[in-house]
């Protein structure tokens, strides 16, 4: 048995796990991450981060590498009976505001996306262990670590445990947590990645034909010169049962429901066949050892959450685990990441088989298509944990706090500024990004408080105080950091208005913890006490 210098192993190099390993690298903690696979996959599967997952992916550095692998979302076009009927565009009409940067999710092979996250983490000298599969899992007589055992017979010793290892996850069946929900076996999809040398089956659009025996679906795969992803209904036997998906049944369903020759599939891969699973994980943690991701939650393919929910997932636990492990939280944190996630997933599995529903009756009449599945809510930047422990004080907000603008557990909007130093243009989201909460201060009566805070906090364990400066107001002795809300948007994101003041606390994963009156460091000093510990708090819960 080796001694326990790892805090984390990861189980599963996923995005969900990658995204998990990342944070927690960038905050300093011993992380290793495992998989099973003997060799990185390189299947596109998911089709892309929305624009909640793009937030994530920009605090963690990689968002501009994302963008220029993939490609925006394409318009679609639909056939019935071999001809076009219908071009519509679901983004069309979206565009960026204040609040929000990305205003559209992005689309990227999984693979790819993958291969940026595992390049940005060994930056931080960390790399995915391949062909390491678990088989065995015991938390320790003493509380502080678990053992884990390899299906080679090694055995090693970690503080903490996370199970990104899929929905067939052998760490949630070593916990014997269950797995319930149900099976759709009638409601059944073959996918593969192929390659297409018909040049007259254009780049620019996502192709769907439907009719009434089937249907086939082809979206180009960003980078690549002749790859598609191909989704269809399955081909069946006499008996009507599913048959498994190859190339020349690929080739088979392409010239059925397309009316395209099959000799122009040249090459299918990676195939697979999906039902329609919708199950959830009654517990996320088992003492030291969490779940996150298909580990916990799986559900109908309809909006594309399954890999974006994992991934916030992995955001909400990053930063708990990350200040327990630092010694600035009671363990007892890590109860709020299922209190927050478990009801986020729930959430999804009813938003998704309600999009699944509208959709197969949309694609029934021709001209329908998979816009059906894809709703405002699918962004993902409506989530938030009003409900949460962590939402500031029990009736919401703080005394006399503002009545409009977000309530603690609701996403933190963003705002476009200036750098009070240097007059350049920047917004909020860039003071968020990276492994700290903010605290946000609106008008004069806010300076003394946040000079605590800074004074505090400044030199330990990861608090940045912002003031936020009115158009109007004189910056000239503006603190490093500071903004200049030039727009106004930022006031009026947070409640304020023109003129306005309080304080807002933004935790690590960009949600509101509180929102409190100006000149009132109570309630600012008990929040952040809860996350970060009283000054000069020594490790001592790790």
């Amino acid at each position: 048995m080796t001694d326990a210098s790892t805090d984390v192993l990861i189980v599963g190099a996923g995005p969900t796990g990658l995204t998990l390993a990342l944070d927690l690298a960038r905050r300093g903690a011993a992380v290793r991450i495992v998989d099973k696979s003997p060799a990185h996959p390189r299947t596109s599967r998911a089709k892309g981060p929305n624009p909640r997952s793009l937030e994530i992916l920009a605090d963690l550095g990689v968002v501009d590498e994302v963008l220029a692998a993939g490609s925006a979302p394409l318009p679609m076009r639909v056939y019935r009976d071999h001809r076009p009927v219908a071009e519509t565009d679901p983004w069309a009409d979206a565009a960026p505001t204040p609040a929000t940067r990305f205003d559209r999710p992005w689309l990227i092979a999984q693979w790819r996306l993958e291969e940026i996250l595992r390049a940005r983490l060994a930056g931080h000298g960390v790399r995915v262990e391949l062909g390491r599969e678990v088989v065995g899992l015991e938390e320790e007589a003493d509380g502080h670590h678990v053992d884990v055992t390899f299906a080679d017979g090694r055995a090693e010793r970690a503080r903490y445990v996370v199970g990104c290892d899929g929905a067939h996850s052998p760490v949630r069946k070593l916990l014997g947590i269950t797995f319930d929900g149900t099976t759709a076996e009638d409601q059944v999809m073959v996918s593969g990645d192929v390659e297409l040398d018909h040049e007259d089956l254009g780049r620019d659009r996502w192709h769907q034909w439907f009719d009434a025996d089937g249907a086939v679906m082809l979206c180009p795969i960003p980078g690549t010169r002749t790859g598609w992803w191909f989704q269809a209904g399955p081909e069946r036997d006499a008996d009507g049962r599913p048959l498994a998906p190859t190339l020349d049944g690929f080739r088979r369903l392409l010239t059925q429901h397309t009316g395209l020759p099959g000799r122009h599939l040249t090459r299918a891969e990676l195939l697979s066949t999906y039902r329609v699973n919708v199950r959830m994980a009654d517990r996320y943690r088992v003492g030291r050892v969490l779940l996150a991701g298909d580990a916990a939650h799986v559900h109908a393919i309809a909006g594309g959450l399954g890999m974006n929910t994992g991934i916030q997932d992995a955001f909400n636990l990053g930063w708990k685990l990350g200040q327990v492990l630092a010694g600035q939280a009671d363990a007892g944190l890590l109860d709020t990441y299922e209190e927050e996630r478990l009801p986020v997933a729930a959430w999804t599995l009813d938003l998704t088989s309600d999009r699944l529903r509208a959709t197969l009756e949309a694609i029934r009449e021709p001209g329908g298509n998979l816009s059906s599945a894809m709703t405002p809510e699918t962004a993902g930047l409506g989530i938030g944990y009003r409900w949460s422990s962590l939402a500031g004080t029990e009736a919401g907000k703080a005394p006399d706090a503002p009545a409009t603008g977000p309530h603690p557990g609701d996403r933190a909007p963003d705002a476009p500024c200036r750098d009070a130093a240097t007059g350049e243009r920047t917004h909020l989201y860039g003071t968020f990004a990276g492994p700290h909460t903010t605290v946000l201060g609106f008008g004069p009566a806010s300076a003394a408080v946040l000079r605590e805070v800074a004074a505090t906090y400044g030199e330990g364990p990861g608090v940045r105080a912002c003031r936020v400066y009115a158009a109007d107001e004189d910056h000239g002795t503006a603190e490093p950091g500071s903004l200049i809300d030039d727009q106004g948007h930022a006031a009026a994101a947070y409640g304020f208005g023109a003129g306005g003041s309080g304080l807002v606390v933004i935790r690590p994963d960009h949600h509101v913890g509180i929102v409190a009156p100006a000149g009132d460091p109570g309630p600012v000093r008990e929040y952040l006490r809860r996350l970060h510990g009283a000054p000069g708090m020594v490790d001592a819960v790790r």
